[in-house]
């Protein structure tokens, strides 16, 4: 569930569930309040508006013995100057908060309640202000606070007369104010209970997984990658924990990159030093050779010399090969990028390719089934250098007494295809798929008989990609080897006009 899913779910829930458990405890409360009071003071036909309203409920206290008074006003007035009589009602208002003054013209005749009441006496309505026959008597405020119900009658010698059912407001019944007090109550921990399970909710779904990323951020801050963050839900949370988890995955894909960076360019360093101390041996030997008067000829001069420059040529490659390479790793190789074509270009190529492997008594045979107007763009320089890699390649694995290279390019549809074989040890199965990366050797102790970076095939690959070609190579160890390379074909695309 998506947080913002659960924050809307908890602003409703905040609002109706403490109105809904307030409507229950109402109910609950109301009907357990009402049960009580009409068994305690013996009153009928109560509802929830008499405990909202005490005057109201007050009133209904004293209604059956008003309505008694009442009846005996109107069948025998002169009764109610009876101080027995009087004292007889009077002892049915006990417990409801209520007592019975009489009064006979303007003088107190009866008094109930025990005490003084002459504030109260002073403040009763006169006869004939009220209408006897209603029962919600008159409320009585300031010092007083009290219901008066009032009921009129005339003496037995004519004289008006008035009995007062008095109800002290101070005194609400407990029952009211327990229930007042209970609902606050109620409401509160409803309240309380409500935000209580909310928060709880909420901080569960929010502390969990925080607490998931501190120990991620703490274990990524000490180094350690070996770790994995599942997410508990699918929510915005989530989404960051798969985030985190994500970018945890490529920090220890960059961190074991950069290991193998910096092992590859110690390798690199190793094969260079070696491969550059060799010629330098050999330059520095023919040098002495040549200084102590052991070439005592012109022609070992001459072979020394010619020696030398094979060996200063060597190393030049070797320098330039790694300049190449530190370009290749910042994504910088120059290109100048020509429309080439193919005939041309690799009728040049072999003739200068020819006399370097004639030289080292290897045979070149070159065929070209290609038309001659076909047309590629692609860098003459950088495309040289793959085809002399390759051959080079070649040559350092050739292991026959009589070596030879074939060159074939044909024409594939939309590509040319170039192909270089040999006649060398091959490759085995399981190394093929990986000669072309970077710093791969399929036998370091050949390599480093033969010589090379082992970046040469990494170059030849990067720059075919980067003509938008593809590489890959077949072979049989035993037989020799065949380098593939495709390059896509220029074709003039046609102007509507």
């Amino acid at each position: 569930m998506k947080l913002k899913t659960r924050i809307v779910i908890a602003f409703f829930t905040i609002i109706l569930v403490p109105v809904l458990l307030t409507a229950v405890a109402i109910l609950g409360f109301g009907n357990y309040q009402l049960r009580s009071m009409k068994e305690t003071y013996g009153i009928s036909g109560e509802d929830y508006g008499s405990l909202a309203n005490s005057v109201q409920f007050l009133s209904r206290l004293t209604i059956a013995t008003h309505d008694k008074i009442l009846e005996k006003a109107r069948t025998d007035g002169p009764e109610l100057e009876s101080e027995a009589y009087l004292s007889t009602v009077n002892n049915e208002l006990y417990g409801k908060y209520s007592y019975i003054l009489a009064r006979r013209g303007d003088k107190l005749i009866y008094n109930g309640s025990g005490k003084d009441v002459s504030e109260i006496f002073e403040h009763l309505p006169e006869y004939g202000n009220f209408d006897s026959t209603l029962d919600g008597g008159v409320y009585l405020g300031g010092e007083v606070q009290a219901l008066v119900k009032q009921i009129d009658f005339t003496c037995a010698d004519g004289e008006p007369g008035s009995v007062f059912i008095i109800t002290s407001a101070e005194a609400v019944i407990p029952q009211v104010r327990s229930f007042a007090f209970d609902m606050m109550i109620t409401i509160i921990l409803i309240l309380v209970c409500t935000s209580a399970v909310l928060t709880s909710w909420i901080y569960r779904s929010v502390a969990s997984p925080l607490k998931k990323l501190k120990a991620a951020a703490q274990n990524i801050k000490e180094g350690n990658l070996d770790f994995t963050i599942e997410p508990d839900a699918d929510d915005e949370i989530g989404e960051l924990c798969m985030d985190f988890e994500e970018m945890r995955q490529r920090l220890k894909i960059t961190s074991e990159e950069k290991l193998q960076f910096d092992q590859q360019n110690k390798e690199l360093i190793s094969n260079i030093s070696h491969d550059l101390k060799t010629p330098i041996t050999a330059v520095k030997g023919y040098v002495e050779g040549i200084m102590d008067g052991v070439a005592d000829t012109p022609e070992k001069i001459d072979k020394y010399i010619k020696t030398i420059y094979n060996k200063a040529n060597d190393m030049d490659r070797l320098i330039n090969e790694l300049t190449f390479y530190s370009k290749i790793d910042t994504d910088r190789i120059p290109y100048t990028f020509n429309k080439i074509n193919v005939n041309n270009y690799f009728n040049d190529c072999i003739e200068e390719v020819g006399l370097d492997l004639e030289a080292k008594n290897i045979e070149l045979a070159y065929f070209n089934y290609v038309s001659e107007d076909v047309v590629i763009i692609a860098d003459a320089e950088q495309l040289k250098r793959v085809i002399n890699n390759i051959i080079n390649n070649s040559v350092k694995y050739i292991d026959k007494p009589k070596g030879y290279i074939n060159i074939r390019v044909k024409d594939v549809g939309d590509f040319i295809q170039v192909e270089i074989e040999d006649n060398g040890k091959g490759i085995s199965n399981k190394d093929l798929p990986f000669v072309f990366d970077r710093f791969y050797r399929t036998d370091a102790s050949r390599n480093s008989s033969k010589g090379g970076s082992g970046i040469g095939l990494s170059i030849v690959k990067k720059i075919i990609e980067d003509h938008g070609g593809k590489i890959w190579a077949t072979s049989k160890e035993g037989t020799g080897t065949v380098m593939y390379f495709v390059l896509r074909k220029y074709q003039e695309v046609p102007v509507d006009e």
